[in-house]
């Protein structure tokens, strides 16, 4: 369904579909309260504060991957914030212990860290995690450059070592290993920790199944996950937490850009204000190429045109599509699924403005929540 985004809008801009989101906090709802689990938002998959309103009654918190995305999480989620780094620089641990509620700590060497820091802290309450590496893979897009179980990955202390580790100071068993995977993968990873892990499962007061588990996604069998995770509650008794970020925002929100120039070399050729280096890396990092509304692959429709970006960079190039009518200047292209992984890792590269944040709200009003421009590009150069 083509969404009702004002023709007047400024682009490149990142829009929130609010009714899109609520569709799939929804499920969310439905995993917490029939598998009796706590979801966190990972807010390295994606972060929008004016948004956290819409989720905050509906999950448990926040799971970061280093020290300001967890004071982010504190300060505007307000709920449970969670951390995991694969090692902390000098002083992160001791600040983390005033903002965190969990720190997971990656390897042995890490854990003495961690354990001493949080002993130190005084702080009742204050959990701790151990990241395991259980050797299970199911990441289902970009091979090993996303597969956290993959040969030589930095992420989690391995089986070898597990042994090493002081289980009588660890709270909560931790695992990711999973990307953009489906119920199998979700309920592969369940078995496989339940039946190879148990003695430690036994010694804790939680346990943590990350992410990846794309559970909003089409196809996605949410009844299956629940099932597994009853199941595992039931034999172990231990609290378990889910951990998405893409699973809760995929299919929410568009990248809005316009067609601000043609070439012609070979091919036809659209150049628009926006990037995929700059707007869209996984375009280029998974690599893949993001669907448009309206358009086809190459030659199925009438017109096909390869789409740029801006930037001076060769290889910024988004991918080559069809379209019904010719493109010219000021045509508007709407790429879908744009939530996840897209505006928490751009770059102001060649001073690219950033897009605008924005939200299409229920009643179909469309409200910019924040706006970029010179300033930023500069901040950053010193």
């Amino acid at each position: 369904m083509i969404p009702q985004i004002p023709d007047n809008i400024r682009t490149p801009a990142y829009v929130l579909d609010v009714a899109a989101l609520k569709r799939n906090l929804a499920t969310a709802t439905r995993v917490r309260q029939e598998a009796g689990v706590k979801i966190l938002l990972a807010t390295k998959a994606w972060a929008m504060p004016a948004a956290f309103p819409l989720m905050r009654d509906v999950l448990d918190g926040t799971t970061a991957s280093g020290e300001y995305e967890a004071r982010m999480g504190r300060e505007e989620f307000g709920r449970e914030v969670h951390v995991y780094a694969p090692a902390y620089g000098p002083g992160e641990i001791e600040r983390l212990t005033g903002i965190a509620d969990h720190i997971y700590a990656n390897s042995p060497e890490q854990m003495e860290k961690v354990v001493s820091i949080v002993r130190a802290s005084g702080r009742s309450g204050l959990a701790v995690g151990a990241r395991i590496n259980p050797g299970y893979s199911n990441a289902t897009v970009g091979g090993a450059l996303y597969d956290p179980c993959a040969p030589c990955s930095r992420f989690g202390t391995t089986v070898e070592d597990i042994d090493q580790l002081p289980w009588d100071d660890i709270d909560i068993f931790h695992v990711h290993t999973l990307c953009e995977s489906l119920a199998d993968g979700s309920v592969g990873l369940i078995e496989h920790v339940a039946r190879s892990f148990e003695p430690y499962l036994r010694r804790v007061k939680a346990v943590n199944f990350g992410g990846g588990h794309y559970m909003n996604k089409p196809g996605y069998d949410v009844g299956k996950l629940i099932a597994a995770l009853k199941a595992f509650r039931a034999e172990f008794g231990v609290e378990v937490y889910l951990e998405p970020g893409a699973g809760l925002v995929v299919d929410t929100g568009y990248l809005v850009s316009t067609v601000i120039g043609l070439h012609f070399n070979e091919r036809e050729i659209a150049i628009l204000d926006a990037s995929a280096s700059t707007h869209m890396p996984d375009v280029l990092e998974v690599p893949y190429t993001p669907a448009i509304l309206g358009a086809e692959k190459p030659g199925v429709l009438a017109h096909s045109y390869i789409l740029g970006g801006k930037t001076c960079m060769t290889g910024d190039v988004i991918g080559e599509y069809s379209f019904n009518a010719p493109l010219v200047p000021g045509s508007r292209v709407i790429f879908s699924d744009m939530m996840q992984y897209s505006f928490v890792k751009n770059t102001t590269f060649n001073g690219t403005p950033l897009p605008d944040l924005a939200m299409l709200h229920e009643d179909g009003r469309y409200e910019v929540v924040r706006t970029f421009g010179y300033e930023e590009f500069r901040r950053r150069l010193g």
